[in-house]
């Protein structure tokens, strides 16, 4: 099961290191109350949750822009809810929620064991769709910035996994081969489908336990990680 001659492993950030789902949940409380918004949180974030990711996918294929998806994501969940509210006000939410999120920095349990037992033997790096202006703040403030070697967002690059140009970039910044490298992340489509068909192994932290197909090398807990590296 161990893989030989890797060199160099890409990680994808949230919803694989960083616990997206907990801190989003978290920024939600927050900039409610600061607006004073009356929803129960569970209730919202059990509607947002699912348009929130049909969105990054319509976002991953070009078929929205960024300023699409940060209004409809939250104009769409409140029609579901059925709560008015004026497009001032979900401008206002849109741009605290940005604001606010990489204030909370919770990582998934196993994220420093696991980044400390890889950093003495591999060089490690990060491939993450998210926004530039987010993504950086949430590494930094989190303080796992000093295991990576590079960072590719999807907006430097100008195209989103499991489009092949950013897997060659990050490879070409990382001065990385294909053949001693491999990426971990958590969407089949795009992190690891998105390197398989570029060249790269990949492994998927399948935390939700779906169904990826027996063919693909998964993981349920990043230690896991040490049964392959």
């Amino acid at each position: 099961m161990r893989i030989n001659g890797i060199t160099d492993i890409f990680f994808d950030l949230d919803h694989t290191l960083w616990d997206f789902d907990r801190n989003s949940a978290l920024t939600f409380e927050k900039i409610f109350s600061l607006n004073k918004v009356s929803l129960d949180l569970e209730e919202f974030l059990f509607h947002y949750e699912p348009i929130n990711l049909d969105y990054w996918k319509l976002y991953r294929e070009d078929k929205v822009d960024k300023a699409t998806l940060r209004y409809r994501r939250l104009s769409d969940s409140f029609d579901r809810l059925d709560y008015k509210v004026s497009d001032d006000l979900i401008n206002k939410l849109s741009i605290d929620y940005i604001a606010y999120l990489g204030t909370f920095n919770h990582l998934f349990e196993e994220t420093l064991d696991i980044l400390d037992y890889l950093y003495p033997n591999y060089r490690l790096h990060i491939i993450t769709n998210g926004f530039s202006e987010v993504q950086y703040n949430k590494i930094k403030n989190s303080k796992i910035d000093h295991y990576f070697k590079t960072i590719t967002d999807s907006e430097k690059v100008g195209v989103k996994k499991p489009h092949p140009n950013i897997f060659e970039f990050a490879l070409d910044l990382a001065e990385a081969s294909k053949d001693s490298s491999i990426m971990i992340g958590d969407s089949l489509e795009a992190d690891v489908l998105g390197a398989l068909n570029c060249g790269l192994d990949a492994i998927c932290f399948n935390i939700k336990n779906e169904n990826v197909g027996t063919e693909v090398k998964q993981i349920r807990n990043l230690l896991q990680l040490k049964n392959y590296l």
